[in-house]
């Protein structure tokens, strides 16, 4: 299994952008499927999940901003309203009956 995300970049607070995360290979015995984010010097955070159901979880600092969804092998994470907390690297996760998997991050920086 390997995920691919991408998505990231520079954009003024206030502003959005969409992540998205592909992925390849056999994801049977997928469960859920997310998005981590880690800061400079601060421990990665869990953003946003989605089950294999189409139920979601967000981190608090989130809510009423971002949207996770999934669309087959792929699942997407709008951004909006950014502020310039939410700099950091994105990184997407699928959890298989077989292990949890990881794609390479996408680095996403808010600043004016």
């Amino acid at each position: 299994v390997q995920l691919q995300a991408s998505g990231g970049g520079l954009v003024h607070p206030g502003g959005s952008l969409r992540l998205s995360c592909a992925t390849s290979g056999s994801m049977f015995g997928i469960n859920a499927m997310g998005w981590y984010r880690q800061a400079p010097g601060q421990q990665r955070e869990l953003v946003a999940g989605i089950t294999v159901g189409g139920s979601t979880n967000y981190a608090d600092s989130v809510k009423g901003r971002f949207a996770i969804s999934r669309d087959n092998a792929a699942i997407y994470l709008r951004m909006n309203s950014l502020k310039p907390e939410d700099t950091a690297v994105y990184s997407c996760y699928a959890e298989l009956y077989s292990g949890t998997y990881w794609g390479q991050g996408t680095q996403v920086t808010v600043s004016s």
